[in-house]
């Protein structure tokens, strides 16, 4: 069902700007940043070679989820997303096995993606976001 790719590695960073030095050495090219309000946070995707692709994530304030996120751990990976083809199916599945869902329900995310969050209680303290790609 899921096809084992990874749509991109989200990074929580108080500053995108200060975090583009190194990804541009590293040979990461930015998009233009957009805000997710429901998400309360700041984006800027980074494009490597072929389909790599970083997020660094900036909240807009500090009572956020990645506002939260780097008081509690300090700036760092945030996310790992993963691509995946039925959405639904595939969060049925996972609540089937007993993994402990933060979304049961797809939200539109960046890109008019729908996505869903997989709790890290239920993957060995990784955040998992579950890409479905618009069709």
């Amino acid at each position: 069902m899921a096809g084992g790719t990874v749509n991109h590695i989200g990074i929580a960073t108080s500053s995108l700007d200060e975090s583009m030095e190194l990804w541009s050495k590293l040979g990461f090219n930015p998009s233009a940043d957009k805000i997710v309000e429901d998400q309360g946070v700041k984006i800027r995707y980074l494009h490597g070679t072929g389909s790599t692709r970083i997020e660094l994530l900036e909240p807009l304030s500090a009572e956020t989820p990645v506002g939260r996120f780097i008081e509690r751990r300090g700036p760092g990976v945030q996310q790992i997303a993963i691509d995946v083809d039925d959405i639904e199916s595939m969060i049925s599945d996972l609540i089937g096995m007993g993994v402990r869902m933060i979304s049961e329900v797809p939200v539109i995310g960046s890109d008019g993606h729908r996505i869903a969050f997989v709790h890290p209680s239920s993957t060995g303290g990784v955040l998992i976001e579950l890409v479905e790609s618009a069709k």
